[in-house]
């Protein structure tokens, strides 16, 4: 990939022109909504018509056959950066976002100051991004996508996206093995935290009034499968998982905190993290009005 030449950070009045050019230097590129959630970007999921949310990074209940939402709506194609509706989009869009992995690139995403100061003491260096609150370290080469592999570092490349915030300073490292072994989960008994998930636990741990406890566990184990055998869109399987899980056992007072654990743990063995599983598991019961 050519390296971008724009100097300046884009603002909502050029986002398109900002989007086009960094296509043409090989960034598969995606408007976002203020708050740096995705738009649907297909007809039928235009302005989240489908039920997506507009600040989530994945995807609400949704049917869209098609790779319309997050990072799978990257492109470099011109003709579909300027057409309806991404056209339109770009006029409301907050920023410019754009796949990291698809042009060969990880981006570590440094939150705060402290991640910041560890960075500089443990990781090469390489081209560096200023943020609103921290950095993006840009390392050239992939790597699976993992939030919270330690405090304030999420690591975006194949199936994530970043937001586009100029093209930074200095030069671009290859991707180290100590980026890489942020992403292995080491197995812990003490995952997913009890204390994390009673809070975010919905329903009494009562009888089922409904459904016998039979289907209740055959659902659960049904639950569990769908996410191991996940083989794409893991995110967005955990929460519609989720999701499916909360529709059918949310309002009847039967789940308890060993079946939520059992939904955690599934997706944790999957590479999520537990602040994705406790995100997804509200988002879920909001989407429900629960």
């Amino acid at each position: 990939m050519t390296q971008p030449t724009l100097i300046q950070r884009d603002t909502q009045a050029d986002h398109l022109d900002v989007a086009l050019r960094l296509a043409t230097d090989g960034l598969p590129v995606l408007p976002l909504r203020v708050g740096k959630g995705p738009f649907g970007n297909c007809r039928n999921c235009a302005n989240n018509a489908c039920g997506g949310r507009p600040n989530m990074k994945t995807p609400g209940p949704c049917a869209c056959p098609w790779s319309c939402h997050a990072w799978a709506a990257a492109t470099t194609d011109p003709a579909v950066i300027t057409s309806p509706p991404w056209k339109s989009a770009w006029r409301y869009a907050g920023a410019v976002g754009y796949h990291p992995g698809g042009a060969g690139l990880t981006v570590v995403d440094l939150d705060n100051a402290d991640a910041v100061t560890w960075a500089r003491a443990a990781l090469p260096h390489t081209r560096t991004v200023a943020t609103t609150r921290g950095e993006h370290w840009i390392y050239q080469g992939t790597m699976r996508s993992v939030n919270g592999v330690r405090a304030g570092v999420d690591i975006k490349s194949r199936m994530s996206y970043a937001r586009w915030l100029g093209p930074g300073t200095g030069t671009m490292s290859a991707l180290p093995e100590v980026v890489r072994a942020l992403a292995v989960k080491e197995p812990t008994a003490a995952r997913p935290a009890p204390r994390i998930i009673a809070a975010t636990t919905l329903t009494r741990g009562g009888e089922c009034h409904h459904r016998s406890p039979a289907y209740l566990e055959r659902g659960i184990a049904m639950a569990e499968r769908r996410i191991t055998e996940a083989t794409r869109g893991v995110h967005t399987t955990v929460y519609r998982t989720f999701l499916a899980v909360l529709s059918a056992h949310g309002r009847c007072g039967c789940l308890t905190d060993a079946h939520v654990t059992r939904l955690f743990t599934a997706a944790q063995a999957k590479g999520e993290s537990l602040r994705h599983c406790t995100d997804a598991w509200s988002n879920a019961r909001t989407t429900l009005g629960l």
